[in-house]
């Protein structure tokens, strides 16, 4: 395979790259440079399957290897972010310190919360949706469930607008365990829900054609500039809502 064929293989190799450093700082408790890298991640996401088109390089091990990067940045990555969130309500975290692995340590490390492990229900979900999504001929043109990097993007806003924007009123509603609880289910079901959504990914630039994605796309970036951060959850309910209100007709393309 010539080294043009490579070269989405190669940005998906980025993504995968992002995401692990992602996890390093998600593991570490850094939040925001977790964040940071996953939408590094999402972005390199996004452009090796409008290079492949490009070139001409769609392969049957793009495709694969775009699931393997996706599971850690958009899997991994989200589910740690989501048992840290936990742990700050629930109890301090698991460790066990270096160069002493015994039993007498392993016991006096299990100050934590079990609870905490809720957040990693999101890996596995996202896990499901990405082995489903390889199988599923339905989702040619388009996706049922919701795509792992919005899933992704939704729980990586909450360390962000935990940080950046500061309300006590927000503050008391996310770090409360039940919203975290039931934003970890919600997150579960909406990967493998069969709500059938559009997809982002153009393959004209027709108005007519991708008339619901222009005005998506627009609203976005409305919402970001005046809500900042608290705009990603509300963008990823408009996505929802939109794809149940305005479908579109199915066309025999397929999605890289």
């Amino acid at each position: 395979m010539g080294i043009k064929k490579q070269i989405p293989n190669i940005i998906t190799l980025l993504n995968l790259f992002c995401g692990s450093i992602a996890v390093i700082f998600a593991v570490q408790g850094h939040l925001e440079l977790t964040a940071l890298f996953v939408m590094l991640g999402i972005g390199f996401d996004f452009f090796d399957g409008l290079v492949a088109r490009l070139l001409n390089a769609q392969s049957e091990i793009g495709l694969q290897l775009d699931s393997l990067a996706d599971m850690v940045t958009s899997g991994l990555a989200p589910g740690i972010v989501m048992y840290q969130l936990l742990t700050q309500v629930f109890g301090k975290p698991f460790y066990v310190v270096p160069g002493s692995w015994n039993s007498e340590q392993i016991l006096a490390s299990l100050d934590w919360s079990y609870l905490s492990l809720l957040g990693l229900l999101i890996t596995l979900a996202s896990a499901y949706r990405l082995a489903n999504f390889n199988i599923d001929t339905r989702q040619t043109t388009s996706f049922i469930g919701l795509p792992t990097p919005a899933n992704t993007l939704l729980i990586i806003s909450i360390p962000l607008i935990l940080k950046f924007q500061q309300e006590a009123w927000i503050i008391e509603i996310i770090l409360n365990k039940w919203f975290l609880i039931g934003l970890t289910l919600l997150s579960c079901y909406l990967l493998n829900a069969e709500i059938p959504l559009f997809s982002l990914k153009f393959k004209t630039w027709d108005f007519a054609e991708n008339k619901i994605r222009y005005i998506f796309l627009l609203l976005t970036i409305v919402f970001i500039v005046f809500l900042k951060f608290i705009a990603i959850p509300l963008v990823i309910l408009l996505y929802i809502l939109m794809s149940l209100f305005f479908k579109e007709k199915p066309v025999d393309q397929e999605i890289d």
